[in-house]
Parts: structure tokens; C-alpha cells; sequence
């Protein structure tokens, strides 16, 4: 045996030094240091940390007292309000997992994930009352059914047995929660958005939480006492793992019921936030926000954006409304964003266009994430760093799933050869800067060649009058297929279809210039990503192009 024995000896885990990690901690503290600091603020209503960590205790005691317990799935449909906030912590203190439901779904795709996750209670906020009494009636076993009463809401109806803050009236502001025996413990359960089929449940763990949490930190520099406006739902992903990092901070978490520019910029003014985060759908709808809206923003705000790289029209807007953007990827898989492009000095002195280049790159690995890197699928062997030669984008590390809830095969095939596998195609840049070309359903191969929906997508985003584009296949009888460009315009802008062709042939090779253009509304997920899906089967339409 080679080196020394004596460090395999006498030299344990204790209760003295270990403690399995859990976000849930960082509340705990937040409460301690900082408890008369303003938590959560939505509408009137005013929360310090001190009152936060008692509100969550109470919802875990409660739980606990109903019988809730580890592994037990505690379903939330809400926006982001502060129950929602406070579900994050509450639930996992009594050692159930959190399901947080995406609240722009049909009847029958809730019950799908409510049935599948094995929901033993359901909070939920009055406004999705009409959604929520359709999925129970599909139901064999309902759960408990507690209900929101959200002083900013008025409409919906009570289904429940019990209201939100009845149910925090049961329980014990000082609970004696526990944290996981295990740090490999289940935290929440987060669905895919299931648009090619049943949705997967895909499971966190503590250690990835908090992670993932301190890694949001290290990537923004993020100081203590961050206000943070939740313009992200706290439903996708859990929020990017904002909730935990907003506590670490002992920041202000600024919640918007909905998304909307005057609420939004109100809020960005009234509170002084420094951070938010979002799809490019909601730095646009800010951006081209009217003038009034947007007055009297003197400060600095970082926004972290996710989805299709930012064009530069959007970084430029950004930044004239003082919003610095850093661009994020990742997926429900890998906690939300496990890669950032993180920013070198001296692209600030370059021209717009050759920064929204830099900045437009799915970038390196996260802080806390193991591993990023552009793989041959068939051989799992790296590509070349020429910005040329395509693969996939896979991850490695704590910021990656524990895997698909009761479904070992698909769980099985995304973490073959010992990486997570994205679907991303993507190529690495001679700066080991990882760059996406397209999804590997979204490629689009014409007369044998492969066009890049997204290549062609920022090309579109480069012309003044696009506020958003969508490029997909178009089955055509010589070609096999070519590009279609969904196209929506800027409010008052104008521009045709030959126009918008001459433009991309003045960028492009021409094979990759769409052959048609469809001027419409692009429909959009509940987190500002277009539907793609959705426009596929609208290019299949003849109709659809004329």
C-alpha cells in the first residue's frame, strides 16, 4: 500500500465536522444576522427575514402535524408571491420534495404531473382555480388542497380544505426542522415541458441546490443585500435557484404577480432593484416599454438572460436603460443555468455588434459545475476547438439532476458514457468558449447541408424593425427542406419580406436565407420561450406561408 495509513484512520465524519449541505440553511442565517432586513415585498405587503423564516417553520410544522413528511411531493401552483417564496424553505424543512407547477398549463397535463409525482398536498392560488378543478376531478386520490388568497388577487374560488395562511396559523413559528440526513436527499421535482410527449419529472437534490445557489453568487459578484425583482417564474427550475440565493444574500426579494412593463419598471424605481433575471422576451418588453415608463432609472441593474443568445439590438436597449446583460444556459436538467459567458475586460471597448458576439456564447462551466465541454455523441469524443466542427453540449457535476422520476431507461440514456446530454448542438471556439448551433431537432438540413436555425434567427435579430424571429424547417419538394422565418415586428415598424430577404443574403450564404417569411405573433411558453413546435407544424401548411 502506498502512502501514509494514518489519514485512512481516526479521521471520520462527525457531528463536529460534517453537516450535509442544504439551502435551507441560508435562511436560517439570513434570520440570524440580518432579521430585521426587508425578505419579501409584493404589493403592500412588507416581510422582514425574521418573519420569513417564521412564516416557512409554521408552513413545515403544519405540514408535519398533517402528516408530511420525507419523499412525500407537496405540489405549488402560484406565481411569484410570497407563499411561493416561502414553499422553497417550508416544504423541504419537513423533508418533503417541492413540485412547483408551471401555472400557464392545461387541466390535464397537472393532473398528468400531480398523479405522477404522487402529490400529497397542493397549495394553490385562487386565479388558477378554473385549471386546478378540472386536473383534481381527473384525479383517483386528491390530495389536501390548500388555498392562496393572494391580497393582490380578486376573482377565482376556493377549493381547498384549508386557506395558505389558516394552514401557517397550525403550526410553530419556533418548528425544530430538520435538515437532510442526506445531502443527496430529494429537494424538488421540476417537470419538462413534455411538448413531444408526457412531461419527465426531473429531481433535485440538496447538495445541487446549494451549489447551485452559491454558484448564482460567484458568477455576479453578488453582494449582500441584492434586491432582487422576480421577473423569472419561480416555477422554472425553481426560479434558477434564486430563492435560495436571495436568502444567502439576506437580500429583498421584489415579487411581480405578472410580468408586465409598468409593474416592472415601478418596481425597478420604487425598491432600487440591482438584479433580475429573464428570457430576451422580457428585456424587450422593457426595452420597448414608452418612453414614460422607462424615466428616472438612474442606477445599475444586472440582468442574467437565458434562451436564445441576446442580439445586439437588445444588449444596446439594455444598456441604454441601464441594464448590464450576462448571458446563461442551461436546463431543467443542470438546476437551470449551469453556464455562463463570462465576460473579459476588453470587450467593453469593441464595437456593439463584435460584443453581442461574445456575449451571445453559451460560455464556460458555472463556479460550482464540474464540467462543460462539446462532445461527439457516437464516440463521446471532444470535437475540435475550430468554431466549426459540430457536437453536443454535455455536463458533469453537482449542478446536474439526480435523474427522471420513475424512469430509469430515460434516465439511463441521458447520462450514457458519464455525461448529461443535452440535445444542444453545439461547437467549441478557439477561446474553449462553447457556442450553441441549434438543437438537434432544429437543425435544419437542406439539399444536404445544415443550416443553423439560430445562425439565421440572429441575423433576423440584427434588423431594426425584428423584436423577435423563430427560424424552423419547411418541408420543400426539391430541397428536402428550407428555412422559414416566423418573423414579429417592433410596434410601428414596417419592413417586407424582400427587404428582410435582401438583408439576410447581405449576412449570409445564401443557401441559408429563408425562402419564406411569415409576419405574426410568435407564441411563447409561460418563461418567454418561442414554440417552435407550434411553428413547425404551421410551415407544414401551405396556408400558413402564403
Amino acid at each position: 500500500m502506498s502512502g501514509n495509513s494514518a489519514y485512512l484512520t481516526g479521521l471520520d465524519k462527525n457531528q463536529a465536522n460534517y453537516t450535509p449541505l442544504t439551502p435551507i440553511t441560508f435562511l436560517e442565517r439570513a434570520a440570524y444576522v440580518h432579521p430585521d432586513h426587508p425578505s419579501v415585498v409584493h404589493g403592500e405587503q412588507r416581510f422582514t427575514w425574521r418573519e420569513t423564516y417564521a412564516r416557512c417553520r409554521r408552513l413545515g410544522s403544519a405540514l408535519a402535524r398533517r402528516g408530511i413528511g420525507k419523499n412525500d411531493t407537496v405540489a405549488v401552483m402560484a406565481p411569484n408571491i410570497p407563499a411561493m417564496y416561502e414553499a422553497h424553505f417550508g416544504v423541504p424543512m419537513c423533508g418533503a420534495v417541492l413540485n412547483t407547477l408551471n401555472t400557464r398549463l392545461d387541466a390535464e397535463t397537472i393532473a398528468f404531473m400531480l398523479r405522477h409525482g404522487g402529490a400529497r398536498a397542493l397549495i394553490t392560488d385562487r386565479e388558477f382555480s378554473a385549471t386546478i378543478e378540472q386536473a383534481l376531478a381527473l384525479l383517483e386520490e386528491r390530495p389536501l388542497v390548500i388555498d392562496i388568497d393572494d391580497p393582490n388577487f380578486d376573482g377565482g374560488k376556493s377549493l381547498g380544505e384549508i386557506s395558505y395562511e389558516s394552514l401557517l396559523a397550525e403550526g410553530d413559528p419556533d418548528y425544530a426542522w430538520q435538515g437532510p440526513a442526506d445531502e443527496w436527499d430529494a429537494i424538488s421535482l421540476n417537470y419538462t415541458s413534455g411538448t413531444t410527449g408526457d412531461p419527465k419529472g426531473v429531481v433535485y437534490h440538496h447538495r445541487g441546490a446549494y451549489l447551485n445557489a452559491i454558484s448564482n453568487v460567484l458568477d455576479w459578484d453578488m453582494p449582500t443585500h441584492a434586491v432582487y425583482l422576480w421577473t423569472l417564474p419561480m416555477f422554472h427550475c425553481n426560479g434558477w435557484c434564486y430563492p435560495w440565493t436571495v436568502a444567502e444574500r439576506a437580500g429583498t426579494n421584489v415579487c411581480l404577480r405578472r410580468v408586465e412593463a409598468q409593474a416592472a419598471l415601478d418596481a425597478i424605481r420604487e425598491h432600487h432593484v440591482t438584479h433580475m433575471c429573464g428570457a430576451p422576451i422580457v428585456y424587450s418588453m422593457l426595452i420597448n416599454a414608452p418612453e414614460g415608463l422607462r424615466r428616472e432609472i438612474d442606477h445599475q441593474i444586472a440582468g442574467q438572460i437565458a434562451g436564445a443568445a441576446p442580439p445586439a439590438a437588445i444588449i444596446e436597449g439594455a444598456e441604454k436603460i441601464g441594464i448590464e446583460l450576462t448571458h446563461v444556459y442551461g436546463l431543467t436538467e443542470t438546476y437551470g443555468p449551469a453556464s455562463v459567458c463570462a465576460k473579459h475586460t476588453n470587450w467593453s471597448a469593441m464595437p456593439i455588434d463584435q460584443r453581442a458576439e461574445r456575449n451571445g456564447r453559451q460560455g464556460v462551466r458555472v463556479p460550482m459545475q464540474e464540467a462543460l465541454t462539446v462532445l461527439n455523441p457516437e464516440t463521446m469524443a471532444p470535437v475540435p476547438w475550430d468554431g466549426e466542427t459540430m457536437g453536443e453540449i454535455m455536463f458533469r457535476g453537482n449542478i446536474t439532476m439526480k435523474g427522471y422520476l420513475k424512469n430509469p431507461t430515460a434516465t439511463e440514456t441521458a447520462f450514457a458514457g458519464g455525461w448529461f446530454h443535452t440535445g444542444d448542438l453545439a461547437v467549441m471556439q478557439p477561446d474553449g468558449y462553447v457556442k450553441i448551433r441549434d438543437r438537434s431537432k432544429d437543425i435544419i438540413i437542406s439539399g444536404g447541408e445544415n443550416i443553423s436555425s439560430i445562425e439565421v434567427e440572429e441575423t433576423l435579430y440584427r434588423h431594426p424593425a425584428v423584436l423577435s424571429a423563430a427560424v424552423v424547417a419547411q418541408p420543400d419538394e426539391k430541397w428536402g427542406e428550407t428555412p422559414c422565418a416566423f418573423v414579429e415586428l417592433k410596434p410601428g415598424a414596417n419592413v417586407t419580406a424582400d427587404e428582410l430577404r435582401t438583408f439576410c443574403r447581405e449576412h449570409m450564404a445564401r443557401f441559408k436565407v429563408p425562402k419564406n417569411f411569415v409576419f405574426r405573433e410568435l407564441p411563447k411558453t409561460s418563461t418567454g420561450k418561442i414554440q417552435k413546435f407550434a411553428l413547425r407544424e404551421l410551415a407544414k401548411s401551405a396556408s400558413a406561408i402564403e
